[in-house]
């Protein structure tokens, strides 16, 4: 992996702790509309981690991809990619 390992293990550490946070909500029957910001927090954050990895992998693998000539594929990685994000 490309991206900042460090960065990344601590940001998803802390939507784990999200994560288990909300699943104590739901287990006390929380107000509906607090667990719902807290998953809408938890998503936001797992989008940052999954855009800096993807960043990373741009900067890194398909750089190298097209310096060595063989971006096709790389780039159809992106494209699968993008259209799961997309749908």
């Amino acid at each position: 992996m490309k991206a900042n390992q460090a960065q990344v293990l601590r940001l998803l550490k802390t939507a784990r702790g999200q994560l288990d946070g909300i699943i104590k909500m739901v287990e006390e029957d929380r107000y509906c509309m607090d667990i719902s910001t807290q998953v809408m927090a938890t998503q936001s954050l797992l989008g940052k981690v999954n855009r800096q990895i993807l960043h990373a992998h741009i900067q890194g693998c398909v750089q190298e991809a097209f310096e060595q000539g063989t971006q096709k594929e790389k780039l159809e990685e992106i494209e699968a990619v993008l259209d799961k994000i997309l749908r």
